[in-house]
């Protein structure tokens, strides 16, 4: 096995690790999204979360932690899409929040 056989292997355990890593995450989000979801009443679209922001960022400690911003639709009449936000500093979910919306079809 040479030195270039050993660099392309890691650079594929690498994408491997990455990619199991980034799905864990997004099931982790996907769950705390339904969760809120149902805490507010209102019904999550899709059944998806999207990462639309990827950053790193000091949390309250001082330590370097991956910042993420996820997005996911939901509805409260069946009729109109909205758009909700969970934001992740490190494992941690550090916000939840749901545009305004109406309330249901009596609103």
């Amino acid at each position: 096995m040479t030195l270039g056989d050993l660099f392309w292997l890691f650079v594929a355990g690498f994408v491997v690790w990455y990619w199991w890593r980034s799905k864990a995450i997004k099931d982790y989000v996907l769950q705390a999204a339904r969760d809120y979801c149902k805490a507010m009443d209102v019904m999550l679209l899709d059944d998806a979360v999207y990462l639309r922001g990827l950053w790193f960022k000091r949390d309250d400690r001082g330590s370097l932690r991956v910042w993420r911003r996820f997005l996911f639709d939901f509805t409260t009449t069946g009729e109109e899409r909205y758009m909700g936000r969970i934001i992740m500093l490190g494992p941690r979910i550090i916000q939840r929040e749901l545009e305004p919306h109406r309330f249901g079809p009596d609103s």
